[in-house]
């Protein structure tokens, strides 16, 4: 039985549910970054997905990188290179996240991961962001 794991209702915010994956904004306006969470109960690492699951994963992987960009655009920040990670260090439940990054960013070229705190998004920014991504998962 699938759940979501309540550190990604503390840490992003709800686009869409896609046909394998729930998609979900992090709540960081530093980087457009998607994060995606296969639903199915119980796995925590992409070996416990069958075959199918790990490529319906990928394609949906893709898709969000689209959705990245689109984000990007609704904040007038470029995305040059996607960064995908399926790490689950914090959150051991089976997610992936893809970020959009850029050569001006607050880490680059090291990982977003660790790098100062978040930094929230504003309202209309927010709802720019979420549109943004929401109408690119729908193709």
């Amino acid at each position: 039985m699938f759940a979501l794991d309540p550190a990604f209702a503390r840490t992003s915010h709800a686009i869409a549910e896609l046909p394998f994956c729930a998609a979900r904004l992090q709540a960081d306006a530093r980087w457009p970054w998607i994060v995606l969470i296969p639903r199915v109960g119980g796995v925590r690492e992409i070996e416990d997905l069958p075959p199918t699951g790990r490529g319906r994963l990928m394609s949906e992987i893709v898709v969000a990188g689209r959705a990245v960009r689109a984000v990007g655009r609704s904040m007038g920040l470029a995305v040059e290179k996607l960064n995908v990670g399926l790490i689950g260090n914090v959150t051991p439940q089976l997610h992936a996240h893809i970020v959009g990054r850029r050569s001006d960013d607050p880490a680059w070229p090291a990982p977003v991961w660790g790098v100062g705190g978040a930094v929230p998004y504003g309202p209309d920014v927010l709802e720019g962001a979420i549109a943004a991504a929401a109408a690119a998962l729908r193709g």
